[in-house]
Parts: C-alpha cells; sequence; structure tokens
C-alpha cells in the first residue's frame, strides 16, 4: 500500500466551522467525479475562530489534486 497524504484546507472567522463543513460537500463530490480512491474526507473544528476541511489521497495521485484543488497544506496521514 502506498503512502496517503492528508491534504488540509484552513478557514478562519466567525463562520469557519459552517464554512468548512460545506467545503468537504465539494471535497466529496471532487472524489466521485475523478474517481479518486480512498474516499476519506472530513472536517474539524479549532475553537471559534479556526475549523479545517481535508481529504486524504494516494501519494501517487497527490501532485494532480493539489494542483487542482491548491490545499493550504498536507501532511502524512
Amino acid at each position: 500500500m502506498s503512502r496517503q497524504i492528508k491534504l488540509i484546507w484552513d478557514f478562519r472567522g466567525e463562520v469557519s466551522a459552517k464554512t468548512a463543513e460545506h467545503h468537504e460537500i465539494h471535497l466529496k463530490q471532487y472524489i466521485v467525479a475523478e474517481k479518486l480512491s480512498p474516499n476519506i474526507t472530513g472536517f474539524e473544528t479549532f475553537g471559534e475562530m479556526h475549523a479545517i476541511a481535508f481529504m486524504v489521497v494516494a501519494d501517487e495521485t497527490m501532485i494532480q489534486v493539489r494542483d487542482a484543488l491548491k490545499p493550504h497544506r498536507g501532511e502524512v496521514f
């Protein structure tokens, strides 16, 4: 099994949690449209002013997804 990368989008401000939650919907749509695997997405809140949305991709597809969706950062999953 190849290495998996967690791509992360940061959202800040009073509506960051709602924005991250909504962004996850679009990440799921992208996974279906591009037939990507694994199908792991989510969102997390870190207080009232910071939230993230994320998706996990295989190392082989990371460059393609990064260039298309422009995540703010990534880390090994």
